[in-house]
This record gives C-alpha cells, structure tokens and sequence, in this order.
C-alpha cells in the first residue's frame, strides 16, 4: 500500500525522466506533455548513466524541486547474463551518487514483477522478493541501492513493479502480445509454448504510464504492482489476437520446454491508492497496440 504526501493530486515542479527514449520512458514524458508538467528527458545520448563520470553529468541537470523517474535500464532482449547486470548496477550507483550531493523531491523507480519468485501463483506488494535469475536480482539490487540513498537523504521513494507490459512501440517483443501481434500481422501466425495454457497478467502501457502520473501527482511513497488484475491465458490470448487480426492468422504449438506454471496479482493496493484510475480492457489495449503497430509498418 501506497502512503500519499497529497490527498489532492497535485503536479510536481517538473519531472526529470531517465530512459526518456525508452518505450516508457518515452510515453511518460507524452503523458506529461499532455498535462502540461513541465520536464527533462535524460537519455543515454545527454547522460550516460553506465559510464564511469557520468553522475557529474547527471548532477548538473537536476534541481531540488524535481521529482526523477528512473525508467533507464537494459531490459532482458539485451541479455541476462553478467556483462547486463554489472552495467544495470553502475546505472543505479551513479544516480545515488548523483542524489548524495544534489537532492530532489520525489524519486519513482520503474522495477519489475520479475523480482518475485516465478513458482508464486498469487502475488501482492507484501510477496517477499527472491531472486530467480541475474535480471531479477538486478531490480532487487536496484530497489535497494536507490532507497539507501533516498533513505540517507530524505527523499520521497517509490517503486512501480508493472507486470508485462504490452503496447506499440515496445522493442523487447517478449512473448505474449508484443510478440503474438507482430507475428500475426507480419506472418499470419502466432508460435504458442504447448497449447498456450500458462495464465499471466498483460498491462497495457497506458494503464502504466498513467498510475506513474499519479504516483508523481501525490507524492507517493512505497511499492505498488503494476498490472491489470485480469489473467488470462496465452492460448486465450492468441484467439483473441486471430480476431482482431484476420482469421487467415494461424495458431501454431512449439514444444513445451517448462512446466506449465499460473501467476496471478492480488490488486487491492492499486484500487485502493488510485481508485480514480480506469484500467483499459484487454480487448481495446490490444486494438490501441495493432493499430500502432500497422501504423508504424
């Protein structure tokens, strides 16, 4: 659960979002645009946040009044091995050694529900996490170095664990939407694991970048999920995305390389810290993310 600084949500002086480029990054900043917040998008091109210096770089840029997104990572289509993770980490220690001696008002952190264990069917913000592999010890890891320095210097944290995000212009084409869609338009099939039976959780990135606006606008501090409370499964999903698609899109079964395992999220804090927000229907993110993606062919 949440804690709000604000009862009444209120914009913040401006908005520093590193990752601007990136597929949050980037519709953060269009949301806030939008609002009319005013904002600094940081990129790898103003500061590189991997190498070695690049906090002087960052530190000169921010202001005490500014709430800072951190949406900047290497995603798992870069990798899962150490040479990812060692970058990731230097990411963090260079902001906390940027807010050690430049303090802002509100620091948000865009995790991932990859830092709770896969075999936990049920999950909630009170789910302890626990590392599985080197990219979700990377999160954890990074959640905990930035609210040491936050700790250290008094600043507002909070940390936004959204569960797989789908959309149009994600890069990561992850399996589940992202990827069912491309293939379905631009090979009139879609590859499912067995017989798609595994039910996940899908949020689209609107829902996303709309319950970080209001994490800004209250000053939030704390852990909240991300996610859509809907899960549903990938055979489910692909039927869905055939007709929307075109019924000429074939569903094809690929050998199954792993138990068939469920994961479902338990959506109180998010309902009850943000009952303001609607959630957008399965259906209609997945037509927003189609049409997006015919558009941008």
């Amino acid at each position: 659960m949440l804690t709000h600084a604000l009862s009444e949500p209120s914009p913040p002086t401006r908005v520093v979002v590193l990752g601007s480029r990136g597929f949050v990054g980037s519709r953060i900043l269009e949301l806030l645009a939008r609002k009319r917040v005013s904002q600094l998008a940081v990129s790898r091109q103003e500061v590189d946040l991997g190498e070695p210096g690049s906090a002087d770089g960052l530190r000169s840029v921010l202001r005490p009044e500014d709430a800072v997104v951190v949406a900047a990572a290497l995603t798992p289509d870069r990798g899962r091995d150490i040479a990812p993770l060692m970058k990731n980490l230097r990411m963090a220690e260079c902001i906390a050694e940027a807010l050690t001696d430049r303090r802002c008002a509100h620091l948000v952190y865009i995790s991932s529900d990859a830092v709770y264990d896969g075999r936990e069917s049920l999950i909630s913000e009170a789910t302890a996490p626990s590392p599985t592999d080197l990219y979700s010890l990377m999160h954890i890891a990074r959640e905990r170095i930035l609210g040491h320095v936050a700790q250290a210097r008094e600043i507002p944290f909070c940390v936004v664990r959204p569960c797989a995000i789908f959309g149009a212009g994600d890069t990561h084409n992850s399996y589940g939407p992202n990827r069912f869609i491309r293939s379905a338009l631009a090979e009139r099939r879609i590859k499912l694991f067995g017989a798609g039976e595994e039910r996940r959780d899908h949020v689209f990135v609107g829902d996303v970048v709309a319950t970080i606006a209001a994490v800004l606008e209250h000053r939030s501090t704390g852990v909240l999920n991300s996610v859509s409370g809907e899960s549903v499964s990938f055979g489910d999903l692909a039927r869905l995305i055939v007709e929307l698609t075109g019924s000429d899109v074939a569903i094809e079964s690929l050998p199954r390389s792993g138990p068939i395992t469920h994961r479902h999220f338990e959506t109180t804090a998010l309902l009850e810290s943000f009952p303001e927000l609607q959630r957008t229907p399965l259906g209609d993110g997945l037509r927003q993310t189609i049409d997006g993606v015919r558009g941008s062919a």
